[in-house]
């Protein structure tokens, strides 16, 4: 779908799903992720890049694993995660849209729980490689977790800790040899009306991955 449908269909309130290849999993049980190797934090952060070009290729589950254990996985014992949120309120929640559903990753369990049974990575952006390329990350705050930040601060630390999520994200593709790139150019209602989100969450942040376009 087009960049300009994608805007008229959204001035309408009209962007909406597709339907999933084949029946929704209600959970996927990921592949425990790896947690040595990979490329040395200096050469990653020298490939860092955005990119938007994506082939379709479904990312296998264990590269999907170690991605979401990167962006925002549980790192200790105690329950601390890879990326930081302010008084660990972590208030992100981080949905992957995919053909075969829109799912929210379980960072406790590392699975992923069926939140949309559709196709919605057309609805997580304007830009049209969204639509095929293989994953789409939607980065959700959940402002029932943030009693104790002032209610006029909790967009700007939200965004904060979604940033460093997208950058573990980053930082994991440059190391695997993956394509990735953030957006904030969304239609937040779309996306929350597609994944089905209560009126405490807010819509942050796309990010899509996948491997490079061949050629």
């Amino acid at each position: 779908m087009s960049t300009l449908t994608k805007l008229a269909l959204g001035m309408m309130g009209q962007l909406r799903p597709k339907p999933t290849l084949g029946e929704a999993e209600q959970a996927i049980a990921l592949p425990p992720p790896h947690k040595a190797g990979g490329m040395p934090l200096m050469e990653a952060l020298a490939l860092r890049r955005s990119s938007r070009e994506f082939a379709p290729d479904a990312l296998p589950a264990r590269t999907l694993s170690d991605l979401l254990w990167a962006a925002f996985g549980v790192n200790r014992e105690e329950g601390g995660r890879t990326a930081p949120s302010a008084l660990n309120a972590q208030e992100v929640d981080v949905y992957v849209a995919m053909p075969s559903g829109a799912y929210l990753y379980d960072p406790r369990e590392h699975s992923l729980q069926l939140a949309a049974g559709a196709d919605v990575r057309r609805v997580t952006g304007y830009q049209d490689f969204v639509d095929e390329a293989p994953l789409d990350l939607v980065y959700v705050a959940d402002h029932a977790r943030m009693r104790l930040v002032p209610a006029g601060e909790r967009d700007r630390y939200a965004y904060c800790a979604a940033g460093a999520i997208s950058q573990n994200v980053y930082l994991y593709c440059a190391s695997a040899g993956l394509a990735a790139v953030i957006r904030a150019w969304i239609d937040r209602e779309a996306i929350a009306r597609a994944l089905g989100l209560s009126h405490d969450q807010q819509v942050l942040l796309s990010q899509t991955v996948g491997r490079p376009a061949k050629g």
